[in-house]
């Protein structure tokens, strides 16, 4: 393979990544209701799985969350905060979620499908341990906070199951098509 390919699926992957974190932005101009409803882990389950190169399948999808969460601070703050104490457990998370991504080898419905379900579960249980203010530090607030992001986990996996479809069934079209956009493992085959 040459570096030409290797380029250009890399400078797709980054694109695909970008541009969905480019609709969380614009999602946020949407109701209370679908809050949630956006590609972040998607964007880590897609990078997961698709890059070759793991360091790049951690780094990209966490840079586009940290820039986009930046810009989202603003819009809901109006101040331009960099991170705050509550992002710590959502970049571990997604740190993870990316984990999650590099363990579908084929990308299939089922194995898209599932990806996401085990992201969401432990976004779920991972993001709302008690470490916040809003609940008590004990197993009953701990339930209390679970029980309170059913909604938001309920609006996640919804928007994992859209925007995979949209970013793992469009990027198998376009390696179809296009074998430039083929790994190096897919093109031995």
């Amino acid at each position: 393979m040459t570096t030409q390919k290797i380029n250009t699926r890399n400078t797709v992957l980054i694109l695909v990544i970008i541009s969905a974190a480019a609709f969380r932005l614009i999602a946020a101009r949407f109701p209370y209701e679908l809050s949630n409803f956006n590609p972040v882990g998607a964007m880590a389950l897609f990078g997961g799985a698709y890059f070759v190169d793991k360091w790049k399948a951690y780094l990209l999808p966490l840079f586009t969350l940290f820039v986009s969460d930046i810009f989202l601070n603003h819009f809901y703050s109006g101040k331009w905060v960099i991170m705050d104490n509550s992002s710590i457990m959502v970049y571990v998370f997604f740190l993870i979620m990316v984990l999650v991504g590099t363990l579908i080898k084929k990308a299939n419905f089922w194995n898209v499908f599932g990806a996401s379900l085990l992201g969401v579960v432990l976004h779920w249980l991972l993001t709302d341990l008690p470490f916040g203010n809003l609940y008590p530090h004990t197993f009953a607030g701990y339930i209390q906070s679970l029980t309170a992001a059913i909604p938001f986990e309920k609006n996640m996996l919804y928007g994992d199951i859209v925007f995979c479809a949209i970013l793992f069934g469009g990027f198998e079209l376009a390696k179809n098509k296009y074998t430039v956009l083929r790994s190096r493992q897919e093109l031995a085959l």
